[in-house]
């Protein structure tokens, strides 16, 4: 008979279950994490971008392990020399004996544990500063010096941060230690609390005094260094940056002190160490502290209060002008040409004939009213989508160059009717062809006249823009993913847009599509697709058959997306924009270098300063910078995502230095084809910062600058609908500036004098431009600046102008008759015929679901003149003198409205022959003329609503009313 073993003990099996689970929750949990590792690597190597991601994670890995190790080792040192040098006889308490049995089984592990849980949080602060240590490491000069110090920039903004950043971990890291030796001590008996008296063993004495002097020399350093801080920072004074006058003649020399004061304490603490006297060191520190107070805060104080106010303008003159310089620098409108504009305010005839090709290029299309009708005209299907705001560029037609607003005509994944994992992911999965229009034209029926329209994609007006690769695979806003490609000659399943008859069609008659290029990783085997499905949350990817080892993955497919990975040491602009270069769809994206530790240099919040009607107003701004360029021009393939960084200025030392860590990621400005370059323009947020520093930096005298006398602002938005008040935005233009030979694309704004509470006058003081076009002038800025003693009005002035003429406002009441409503476009400000034009196009739209805006009239202002015309040239005549010497670029088009000619009141009139009479008694035939009238005034209405045509409707309605009105007054 065999004995039988009796079970494991139930305690036994949990504790097994246990390890059991915890270690499968371990794998789960890391091959969780090594798959968006492995995802991400395969991403960028497919990109060609891998060393990107492995500098990145080399550095940060290398500066985890560091931080980890330089918190491990002084807080484990510590432990273990205040627990090996311990009394050994120490006399303890009761309490301390029952702390010491709880602690003493883990004594071993507390003395590697606590080291290595500061050490993790430590490494994970660390690894964040991967990009200060690389840019330290890999700094590059200025060529400039700082005026206080006489230091190279690229002190202040790499070195100065680096070195900060160690002694505040080291710090940190001795704190902590001295923290653990008393605990340690004290638990141990080298440390005693005897009623009043304190006793120290000689070894914790020892050990203290060093540490406290390793900390007070670090302390010293740290305020060494903090002198150099100052001059990004802001000022006690008047500056809004760097060192003043109190700053440079007692902080700075102060600090210096201080420092030496600290030295000079951490020498007596080593003192201490040897002799065993406590008394000097505490004196020593008493004086820190007390020297802290007198030499840090007081003495500043005194010298601000007694000495600079009441001297300030004399005596902050020389640090205002560094502070003047330094912006003006850092911000690049150093070079700004500025040019007195007389603003001539009569508008007489023929003015306009030498700005002639600046008239015929106004735009009065507006992009951001325009929207809808590219949607209710181009978008075709429920699946597609126009952005919020469409883009300026320009494009040569016909041997002359036009700017014209444009779109892309992106997926949109919300408009499918039937939403599910394999329509969302393997069909609908790009969007479809570029859609444009003349900025400066349109139909007779006030709709966007198109250059490039259609599905398949077709020219509106002319093939200037040549045949392109329509499909949008990477876009503003493209699914989070996409499967995609197939296995050769295999069934196309992706939706490739609605087809026409004739076409290679699927049984719904949607034409289809297999995308034949590399946009992102391949899906070859169960291994990956196992990964993606865990990086996704979503099982379909690893079980369903339209998943082939030839798919790929298209996933971060938002352009900024992608620039931003590739390059994460920029700052990008935050408006992409799409343009044809050499038969594909390229979106263009500007990127910055940016830097905060520029000396003297006045900081700007960045999210802040490019706030405007079409860019949204940040919560809370954090990111301040007082340095920018334009350094990086990125494009982005629409069709298969790849990224090309092209280094526009390479004479920025930030880039230099980036280029050192990432090298062999950017492309030189030379390798730009000149397809490219014809759609290269300048950046908005770069021009919205300027325009921002602009305001108070366009003085240059400190005394003016001080007295505040002369500072501008951007005006608000006069035609925003917001509930705030919102800026006006910067537009692009192609026009001729005051002092140019040539017109050019250029992007401008305006400006009006700064005032305080409710004494805001919205007068012009400044027009700021920049050449938009590559060139020799590229980036040129021109400040006009206006004369004080004429009145230019601005544009909040212009529109209420335009809201309150008795003419305008019965024309606007009479096209906002029925069910329709009038838009504002823009209110575009141009420097031609010797002082400022302001033009306005006026939309109308119908309530109804389906409508969208129709350019109907043209407002134009010049002085105090102003002109309602159905087109912009009518209107120009209209108020030049009936002939404003040039033509605009809607020239051509018919009014809808008819024109009754003028009539002279001096000229003789035919008097016409006498009706016949009617006979009063018989109405019938009035009758039944008021009721024809009446039913074609009705049919005429319904088919002006069905064509979308506002005014006709309008004028419909007028002849309805009448007839009615007729029809009422004979039945009387």
């Amino acid at each position: 008979m065999t004995a039988t073993a009796p079970p494991p003990p139930a305690n036994k099996q949990r504790a097994t279950l246990a390890i059991s689970a915890s270690i499968l929750g371990a794998v789960v949990v890391l091959f969780f994490v090594f798959a968006g590792f492995y995802t991400d690597v395969l991403w960028f190597d497919q990109l060609g971008y891998l060393p990107v991601l492995t500098t990145q994670w080399i550095a940060t890995a290398g500066m985890f392990v560091l931080g980890f190790v330089a918190m491990f080792v002084p807080v484990f040192v510590s432990l273990q020399i205040a627990y090996r040098l311990r009394p050994v006889y120490a006399k303890l308490s009761s309490q301390l004996d029952r702390y010491q049995e709880v602690v003493e089984p883990l004594r071993r592990v507390a003395m590697l544990g606590i080291p290595a849980v500061l050490g993790l949080f430590a490494g994970v602060a660390s690894a964040s500063l991967w990009p200060v240590v690389l840019q330290w490491w890999n700094r590059t000069s200025f060529g400039q010096v700082d005026p206080q110090f006489g230091l190279d920039i690229s002190f202040f903004v790499y070195e100065l941060p680096f070195w900060r950043s160690i002694v505040a971990f080291a710090s940190a890291a001795v704190l902590l230690s001295a923290l653990a030796a008393v605990a340690a001590s004290y638990l141990y008996g080298a440390v005693r609390f005897m009623g009043r008296e304190v006793r120290i063993s000689r070894t914790a004495r020892v050990q203290f005094a060093v540490t406290a002097a390793i900390y007070l020399a670090l302390q010293a350093v740290s305020i060494w260094l903090d002198q150099y801080a100052v001059l990004s920072q802001s000022s006690v004074g008047f500056l809004p940056a760097g060192a003043g006058f109190t700053e440079a003649n007692a902080t700075i020399p102060g600090r210096a002190i201080l420092a030496g004061i600290a030295a000079l304490v951490a020498i007596l603490f080593i003192i201490t160490a040897v002799i065993g006297r406590w008394r000097l060191p505490i004196v020593g520190t008493a004086l820190l502290i007390v020297s802290g107070l007198l030499i840090g805060s007081v003495y500043p104080s005194l010298v601000q209060q007694f000495q600079v106010v009441p001297n300030q303008r004399s005596a902050e003159a020389e640090f205002i002008q560094r502070n003047i310089d330094a912006t003006r620098d850092a911000y690049g409108v150093a070079g700004v040409e500025e040019i007195d504009y007389a603003a001539e305010t009569d508008a007489t005839a023929g003015a306009l004939r030498e700005d002639a090709e600046t008239t015929a290029n106004i735009r009065i299309l507006d992009p951001a009213l325009v929207t809808d009708a590219f949607s209710q005209l181009e978008q075709f299907r429920q699946y597609y989508q126009f952005p919020e705001y469409l883009d300026v560029d320009r494009y040569e037609i016909d041997g002359e160059t036009t700017d014209t607003v444009i779109s892309v005509r992106e997926l949109d994944a919300a408009g499918q009717t039937s939403q599910n994992w394999f329509n969302n992911t393997i069909v609908f999965t790009h969007g479809y062809g570029v859609v444009a229009a003349y900025g400066n034209q349109r139909s007779a029926d006030g709709q966007p006249l198109f250059l490039e329209q259609g599905i398949p994609v077709r020219g509106g007006l002319t093939e200037e823009l040549g045949e392109y690769e329509p499909r949008v695979y990477f876009g503003e806003q493209s699914p989070e993913y996409s499967i995609v490609g197939g296995p050769e000659g295999g069934d196309e399943l992706e939706l490739d847009f609605p087809a026409e008859e004739g076409d290679d069609a699927d049984a719904a008659g949607n034409a289809t599509y297999t995308f034949t290029g590399e946009g992102g990783p391949t899906l070859d085997g169960p291994f990956k697709k196992l990964l993606y499905s865990l990086k996704f949350q979503s099982t379909d990817i690893f079980l369903s058959n339209a998943v082939f080892d030839e798919s790929q993955i298209l996933y971060d497919r938002n352009p900024l997306d992608r620039v931003q990975k590739v390059a994460p040491y920029l700052t990008l602009d935050s408006d992409p924009y799409p343009a044809i270069v050499d038969g594909r769809i390229q979106w263009i994206i500007d990127g910055y270098t940016t830097s905060s530790n520029y000396p003297y240099s006045t900081s700007v919040a960045l999210s802040a300063a490019v706030a405007d009607t079409y860019t949204p107003t940040p919560t809370l701004p954090v990111d301040d910078i007082n340095y920018i360029r334009n350094s990086v021009k990125a494009t982005v393939d629409a069709y298969d995502g790849s990224v090309t960084l092209y280094a526009w200025d390479d004479e920025d030392p930030i880039l230099e230095t980036w280029q050192k860590i990432f090298p062999s990621t950017l492309e030189p400005m030379s390798e730009m084809g000149d397809a490219l370059l014809d759609h290269v323009r300048y950046p908005a947020d770069l021009f919205k910062v300027q325009r921002n520093i602009l305001g108070a930096y366009h003085v240059t005298d400190p005394g003016s600058f001080f007295s505040t006398d002369d500072e501008w602002i951007t005006p608000n938005d006069p035609t925003s609908t917001a509930g705030t008040p919102t800026l006006q935005p910067p537009y692009y233009l192609t026009m001729q500036l005051p002092g140019s030979e040539n017109p050019g694309f250029t992007l401008y704004s305006t400006f009006i004098p700064r005032a305080a509470g409710e004494n805001q006058r919205n007068v012009l003081t400044g027009y700021l431009a920049a050449n938009a076009d590559p060139g020799e002038d590229y980036g040129k800025l021109t400040l006009l600046t206006l004369p004080r003693q004429t009145t230019i009005p601005g544009p909040g002035q212009v529109q209420n102008q335009f809201n309150s003429d008795t003419e305008v406002a019965n024309q606007i009441a009479l096209l906002e008759r029925g069910s329709t409503t009038v838009r504002r476009g823009n209110l575009l400000t141009l420097p031609v015929a010797g002082g400022l034009l302001y033009v306005q196009p006026v939309y109308v739209q119908s309530t109804g679901e389906t409508s969208y805006p129709l350019l109907r009239k043209v407002l134009v202002s010049f002085g105090d003149e102003i002109a309602f015309e159905d087109t912009l040239d009518l209107a120009l005549d209209a108020l030049f003198d009936g002939d404003s010497g040039a033509d605009a670029g809607d020239g051509g088009v018919e009014p809808v409205d008819p024109i009754v000619d003028p009539v002279d009141p001096e000229a003789p009139v035919e008097p016409e022959e006498p009706a016949e009479p009617t006979d009063p008694a018989v109405p019938a035939d009035d009758f039944a003329a008021a009721l024809a009238d009446a039913q074609q005034a009705l049919q005429d209405r319904e088919a002006a609503y069905a064509a979308n045509d506002l005014v006709a409707a309008a004028e419909a309605d007028e002849r309805l009313q009448d007839a009615v009105e007729r029809l009422i007054a004979l039945d009387e």
